[in-house]
């Protein structure tokens, strides 16, 4: 299939941590003449793999390595954010789609989902202290209507799902309308979103084993490495989930058995905030077809190419 012959411009799979999502991916690129594009806000790290879950393995089909993208592309230490992503995105998402591959989104992180599936362009835009004083007694029907003089079309319903988002979405709208020179426009995607999801007790038992695996590969000693480079205890633990964990515990403040007990609960805690996330963006709109974890990858393929010619 070529980006020309069906209705859809990129794939996306999604799914919580530990689904194998990664692996239908790669199938799903090496099935499309694809490529993947990682959703992922931690695997953006050099030096971050075990504790990131970096499959690099699930990339390696029938000896033929598939092609991925924003993994590895900015050091440990860095803050990298969305706004970020969604650029580095486009650069990439162009120079797949010119070279006729096909992208495959692939990841669990909803705001780099989102910032690619929602169609329209971040921009960083101030507080304007000014213009939110002047609209602080309006109600949400006044402020809608106000945000309706900015743009008739109100496709993101979400803007106005309260007072809060509404006048967020009005300081938009004018700091754009002050700056006609940013551009705001994203490529014609439509896009075909698949979850891969398993039950609950089965998540949590693949979280669990999945835990260990990585543990016993050598996960510790990564974050180590990363100490021993002179990144602070407190930078790694801005990274949440493993780095938090296994460096409390480097640095004495757990022992093994409460890190592991503790970064376990906070990894299902993380799932289960996962699927709420993509619960959420199916209210919203987004329609997710989704796959049973369980089910063979060759069924998961046949299903998916089934959705992307239907």
């Amino acid at each position: 299939m070529t980006m020309q012959e069906g209705k859809y411009q990129l794939l996306a799979i999604v799914g919580p941590t530990a689904s194998g999502k990664t692996a239908v991916a790669a199938h799903a690129a090496n099935m499309l003449n694809g490529e993947v594009i990682s959703a992922d806000s931690r695997q953006v790290y050099r030096g971050m793999d075990l504790g990131t879950g970096k499959d690099y393995g699930d990339y390696e089909i029938d000896g033929q390595k598939i092609p991925y993208h924003l993994i590895d592309i900015v050091d440990a230490g860095y803050e990298y954010n969305v706004f970020e992503y969604q650029h580095d995105f486009l650069k990439v998402y162009a120079d797949v789609t010119g070279r006729g591959k096909f992208p495959v989104l692939c990841g669990g992180s909803g705001l780099y989902l989102e910032a690619v599936l929602k169609n329209y362009k971040l921009v960083q835009v101030p507080h304007n202290e000014e213009l939110r004083s002047r609209l602080q007694d309006k109600s949400l029907d006044e402020l809608t209507e106000i945000l309706k003089t900015y743009k008739s079309d109100l496709h993101n319903i979400t803007d106005i799902e309260n007072r809060k988002r509404a006048l967020r979405a009005i300081e938009i709208e004018d700091y754009l309308t002050l700056h006609p020179e940013i551009d705001t426009h994203m490529p014609e995607m439509n896009s075909l979103v698949v979850g891969v999801k398993y039950d609950r007790l089965s998540r949590r038992r693949r979280i669990s084993e999945r835990l260990k695996q990585r543990l016993d590969e050598g996960m510790l000693a990564e974050v180590q490495a990363l100490l021993d480079k002179g990144l602070s205890p407190e930078q790694l633990t801005y990274y949440g989930l493993e780095y938090k964990y296994l460096t409390q515990h480097l640095t004495g403040e757990l022992t093994y058995d409460e890190m592991f007990s503790g970064l376990e609960t906070a990894i299902h805690q993380f799932a289960k905030r996962q699927m709420t996330w993509f619960r959420r963006m199916e209210r919203q709109g987004t329609h997710i077809h989704w796959l049973d974890g369980y089910m063979p990858l060759a069924e998961k393929l046949e299903r998916i190419k089934f959705w992307l010619e239907h």
